[in-house]
């Protein structure tokens, strides 16, 4: 591997972190937030992303509720989606790629991908319910406004990894008949 691969590589790995830094942040800060409005609901409105939801609150505890573990579910699949690519970036061996951990990686960043979409949509879908109910969650759309792209990016993960699947099969059979 050339020293301008290794060093894109340290960069994305770099990079990675950051992100999963910053979405392990949100998660906390979304965690705190929920806590807050349960216990003390007048401090929500100085916390942050300012997710004031104490009027759904209100008016249906089980709204509230289903909209939050919504809202969290996602936020820790993305957070955890992130801790799995740096540990696949962390323990791969680039000079044989090829190996089952990889493979096995990949497939759990397609699956984690795919979960996170799904839980996106089913609840941007729920919250055009609670709309019609006379709930207000708009401010909520930016939780999940990216689940056909997390679908369409765990369909295109998958394949690559059943692309690894097989190369490691290959790998592994010419590995014995040599």
């Amino acid at each position: 591997m050339t020293k301008s691969n290794n060093f894109v590589f340290w960069g994305l790995y770099i990079v990675a972190w950051l992100i999963f830094v910053g979405l392990s942040i949100e998660t906390g800060g979304l965690i705190v937030n929920f806590l807050f409005s349960l216990f003390k609901p007048g401090f929500v409105p100085n916390l942050y992303q300012k997710l004031d939801l104490t009027e759904m609150y209100k008016e249906s505890e089980m709204a509230f509720f289903g909209i939050y573990s919504f809202i969290l579910s996602i936020s820790i699949l993305k957070a955890f989606l992130f801790y799995i690519v740096i540990r696949l970036m962390h323990k791969m061996d680039l000079t044989k790629p090829f190996n089952t951990f990889v493979t096995n990686q990949i497939l759990q960043i397609s699956y984690y991908t795919i979960a996170i979409g799904l839980f996106s949509y089913i609840a941007r879908q729920t919250a055009k319910n609670l709309m019609h109910h006379g709930f207000v969650t708009d401010s909520l759309d930016q939780f999940w406004a990216d689940s056909q792209a997390f679908i369409l990016m765990g369909a295109v993960i998958y394949i690559i990894a059943t692309i690894f699947k097989k190369g490691v099969d290959l790998q592994n059979e010419h590995d014995l008949t040599v």
